[in-house]
């Protein structure tokens, strides 16, 4: 079965994660595709596998006899998928694509190549989009997808491989893919998350990354009486942000540039709770950033009172690079296994996160290869047969390299 045929199976089933949930998954639909993939990798004799109660889908394909001294290699990718409307995804194929605009169903929308030029390379391939009311859930169904491919060509004997490990966690769209992967079951030395964009993308740097919390407690007082004494903590928040550096906002900022996002403001005169994300590649910036707001809000409490304004900052993750250095055969070798696909590689900054970066500081190198997939999260979603084809064959040589013994 080719890897999009998988796809379309899966990209009908809901996976949608919920941030507001205090469960593990935060969403129980996430179990149906988890089961699906169970059932799909005994099927292809693979006997370990299994869904936990915490919804990670876990299974091992042993190494060829001969191999067993081989590192175990790990392949991972999420199952839930982000929030925009995940139900009743109604993929559409349209084969021998021409490179032209595609209107997305009745929903008013159109797919154009004016908003994504790299279309026009895509001519003559086989495109699936959406219709316009759904995302698609290439991010991160297509991984799912090329992974499964993967393994079932390993079951079938086509090339000599190591141990590989699968993992397919819930809840990487709110930050918690990672959280839970019991890393001792999962049994890998190395891992790659197949969780990219583009085919023959390799991301091996993240963000360094922070959730600020804060609390502004104001003192409310007749406003025809309140001279001197009032402190109004809507105001407060905008003294706050204003004492933020200019043009270090997400609008402002590109590449390995930094920045501070405000994500929340909400309140009243009285009580009023802000939050930012803080996030810069570079780890002294990072800790220079959290040291800012820390210093600004010292000030505004010297100002106002002290406890007017409360902080909470919690990291969230790292950039992986510091890891992945140490151990550079996974970027090395992912290059010469895209290479051999007779694709050029493409590195660049994450301006996020990944899985990867939390697996990483967790002891398990794991950078992040591209899954073919465009548009992500929203309706303009789109993703070609023939790019997941070549994932395969990516993830193909790549098991063969670390066979033939291409490690560091």
């Amino acid at each position: 079965m080719r890897a999009y045929e998988r796809f379309l199976n899966y990209v009908v089933v809901h996976t949608t994660s919920d941030d507001t949930s205090t469960t593990v998954p935060s969403s129980q639909c996430q179990f149906d595709l988890a089961n699906l993939l169970v059932d799909e990798m005994k099927e292809m004799g693979i006997e370990d596998a299994h869904v936990d109660e915490k919804c990670y889908v876990y299974g091992t394909i042993p190494a060829t006899p001969g191999y067993e001294e081989v590192p175990a290699l790990g392949f991972c990718a999420h199952l839930d998928t982000a929030a925009f409307n995940g139900k009743n995804v109604k993929p559409r194929i349209i084969e021998n694509y021409d490179s032209k605009d595609v209107t997305l169903g009745d929903s008013g929308r159109t797919l154009t190549v004016e908003q994504f030029p790299h279309l026009a390379s895509m001519k003559g391939k086989t495109l699936i989009v959406t219709d316009g009311t759904t995302l698609l859930g290439g991010d991160d169904k297509a991984g799912i997808a090329e992974i499964m491919t993967l393994a079932e060509r390993l079951m079938k004997g086509e090339i000599s491989h190591g141990k590989i490990c699968l993992s397919f966690p819930p809840d990487e769209e709110i930050g918690a893919g990672a959280k839970d992967l019991d890393i001792a079951k999962y049994g890998a030395t190395y891992a790659y998350t197949v969780d990219g964009s583009q085919v023959g993308l390799i991301d091996y740097e993240n963000f360094n990354a922070a959730l600020a919390k804060i609390h502004i407690t104001g003192l409310g007082v007749h406003p025809g009486s309140s001279k001197n004494t009032m402190i109004n903590a809507l105001l407060v928040a905008n003294e706050l942000n204003n004492m933020l550096p200019s043009g270090e906002t997400p609008r402002d900022t590109e590449g390995y540039e930094g920045f501070f996002h405000m994500t929340k403001l909400n309140g009243t005169p009285d009580d009023t709770d802000m939050e930012y994300i803080i996030r810069d590649h570079n780890r002294g910036l990072f800790e220079g950033r959290k040291k800012t707001l820390e210093h600004i809000c010292v000030l505004l409490n010297d100002k106002y009172g002290e406890g007017t304004v409360n902080l909470h900052i919690r990291d969230q993750y790292y950039n992986m690079e510091e890891v992945i250095r140490q151990h550079f055969h996974l970027v090395e070798n992912a290059i010469e296994a895209i290479h051999r696909a007779g694709l050029t590689h493409i590195t660049r900054p994450i301006r996020g996160g990944t899985d990867g970066s939390q697996l990483s500081f967790r002891g398990l190198p794991c950078p992040n290869l591209g899954a073919g997939y465009y548009a992500c999260h929203g309706p303009y979603e789109h993703v070609a047969a023939e790019d997941m084809d070549t994932v395969v064959e990516i993830l193909m040589n790549l098991t063969g390299l670390y066979a033939d013994g291409r490690k560091a």
